[in-house]
């Protein structure tokens, strides 16, 4: 974890970032109408709502104004609503549009929602499904916290975007445009005097929103530090108690969490001073055009009514255009979190098949070869990690793997899962390149126990049926028999209902590697690899481990990557590695003898049995 702490956080970490609108942007968001696409229908019905609803509210302040100028003519029950000089009359019209309004505007709301949610609810499912079929890799280079962040932040950024925003957005647009209109009908003089005032306080708007959009995305960097330091810390927890650091952490987070504070506070002060001058530009637009139209009237061209009718439609007006600058900033963020999620699916994935049925089991009998193999990461090129690996493997033959850290061993192993292609020479399984399958088809052959077991968070069933999905009680159970599980599985109280907790905290490590093992039994794969499964055990459980994998590597082809003496000395054969290079290979009794292989110098050191 302290290895970790001082990288720079990845500059798309924060998906809160706004974007910026240039075409490759533009084209990126435009793709998420693909997702819009097959509700375009229902959207459309949406927008007819927020058409109404915004020709309603711009009828409300035109009704005001004819109701200052009304007089009540007949009663309230007798009055028609066709007389806009019956003040009855026109209390029943203002009734009217407020409760279409309301119904018109739940329409709006509900139909807007229906689509953003399936929408994003389609998106997230690609999102992930594509994330699932990438190559290790891009997993390589990535934070887990910054692809949960793409799929969680940004989606919910993008959902704030879709259900309420862009229709406002929308809607005020309409009410800006239509308003225009009528406002020139009512009074074309007062019109102008009001557009006379709009560029000033629209030019002051842009300067205080650029600047108040850089700090929001300064307080975002802050608050992504942090959420760095607590996945950090949450994923280490178990060195963060063993060094007593609990204090150490919780002042480096607190230190994270001020200067977000700091930043945000400065940013609310700075919003503030926003709202207010737009407040200030607001009302004093307000008085300017009422001290015009009272100079209109005494020159006889305007009514009471027409005043009451432009003041209110003014209002309106200048509060959908106060209201633009935070929609464009909140838009500008879902645009961003939108060029993320797709930049995340534009990612080269491997051919995985993600059919609900496959075909037939591949038939493999599991010979390996590699062929003059080469192989560095490609995030470090100048740093080759097999040189001219040239290694035949015959079918259910038990190789070991052993050699100093870092000489290639889990590379090998890496390689013939087809995490990774060789950079140079080539593997075959069964005397065919292994590029040449069907990915998914041969991982379905392949099986791994791992030195750290990942389990799962729910039930050891869950767990152990993780190798072949829909497996029975019964194929479960003997499975578990196999592995040397059954017997402790039996004694929880639960069985094999009992809940493992995250990662597997629940249970010891023996325990996690025998369910590792049953999961992989459970499998039954023709190539399996254990990559130093028994290495972190006491020699009890070392035993029970070890009895379930000799069990499980029978009539398989089997890598095995270890450096206990128990392990390497049963091998049928042993390869050497050194610097990425097999240096010796052959049987224990073999190599041991050679007192001057490397072998025999691992022995004395790493394999301490000797």
């Amino acid at each position: 974890m302290a290895s970790r702490r001082g990288q720079s956080r990845p500059t798309d970490d924060d998906g809160a970032k706004p974007a910026k609108l240039d075409k490759a942007t533009l084209r990126k968001a435009a793709r998420l109408f693909r997702y819009l696409k097959p509700y375009r229908w229902t959207f459309g019905l949406g927008l007819v709502f927020l058409l109404f609803t915004s020709l309603l509210s711009l009828a409300f302040p035109m009704l005001l104004g004819k109701l200052v100028d009304a007089r009540p003519i007949t009663s309230f029950l007798d009055a028609p609503l066709t007389d806009l000089t019956n003040i009855h009359s026109i209390a029943k019209i203002l009734l009217l549009v407020f409760a279409a309004q309301a119904l018109f505007g739940f329409f709006r709301i509900y139909t807007f929602g229906l689509v953003s949610e399936n929408a994003l609810a389609d998106l997230r499912n690609d999102t992930y499904r594509h994330l699932l079929t990438l190559p290790m890799a891009f997993f390589a280079t990535r934070r887990v916290g910054e692809l949960n962040s793409r799929i969680s932040a940004d989606v919910a950024l993008l959902q704030e975007g879709l259900t309420t925003v862009l229709a406002e957005f929308l809607r005020q647009f309409v009410v800006i445009g239509l308003g225009l209109f009528v406002l020139v009908r009512v009074s074309g003089e007062l019109t102008l005097t009001m557009l006379a005032t709009l560029p000033v306080v629209a030019l002051v708007a842009v300067v205080f929103g650029r600047y108040i959009q850089k700090l929001s995305k300064q307080v975002q960097d802050r608050i992504a530090d942090t959420n760095v330091i607590v996945d950090e810390t949450l994923q280490g927890i178990q060195n963060v108690k063993a060094f007593a650091n609990e204090r150490w952490e919780a002042k480096r987070y607190a230190d994270g969490v001020r200067k977000a504070r700091d930043l945000a506070i400065l940013s609310a002060r700075w919003r503030g001073g926003f709202v207010s001058f737009i407040i200030f530009c607001m009302f004093g637009v307000v008085v300017f055009i009422v001290w015009r139209a009272v100079l209109l009237k005494a020159e006889g061209k305007l009514e009471f009514g027409d005043i009451a009718s432009f003041i209110g439609l003014s209002i309106m007006i200048g509060a959908s255009i106060g209201s633009i600058p935070e929609l464009i900033t909140t838009l500008l963020k879902a645009i961003g979190a939108t060029e993320r999620l797709l930049d995340l699916q534009e990612e080269t994935a491997e051919n995985i098949r993600m059919d609900a049925t496959l075909p037939q089991p591949l038939a493999l009998t599991g010979s390996i070869a590699f062929e003059h193999v080469a192989f560095h990461y490609a995030t470090r090129p100048d740093l080759p990690v097999l040189k001219d690996v040239d290694v035949s493997i015959r079918p259910g033959e038990r190789v070991a793997l052993v050699g100093p850290s870092g000489a290639g061993k889990t590379t090998i192993a890496s390689l013939v899962l087809r995490f990774y292609d060789p950079v140079s020479g080539r593997i075959t399984i069964d005397g065919r390149d292994v590029r040449d399958y069907d990915l998914t088809e041969l991982r379905e052959r392949m099986s791994i126990v791992p030195q750290e077991v990942l389990l799962f968070g729910g039930s050891i069933r869950e767990n152990i049926a993780y190798g072949r999905p829909g497996a029975s009680q019964t194929e479960i159970e003997a499975a578990a028999r196999k592995a040397n599980a059954h017997d402790f599985i039996a004694s929880f109280p639960q069985g094999y209902d009992t809940v493992v907790g995250e990662r597997g905290i629940q249970l010891s490590g023996g325990q996690r590697q025998r369910i590792a093992i049953a999961r992989a039994v459970l499998k039954d794969p023709v190539i399996l690899i254990l990559d130093e499964a028994t290495s972190a055990l006491d020699t009890a459980s070392e035993k029970l481990v070890q009895d379930a994998l000799d069990t499980l590597m029978q009539g398989r082809t089997s890598l095995v990557i270890a450096h206990r003496l128990s392990t390497v000395r049963n091998a049928d054969r042993i390869l050497v590695l050194d610097h990425g290079t097999v240096v010796q290979s052959g049987p224990h009794d073999e190599l041991i003898v050679d007192t001057e292989g490397l072998y025999h110098s691992l022995s004395r050191t790493q394999l301490s049995e000797v």
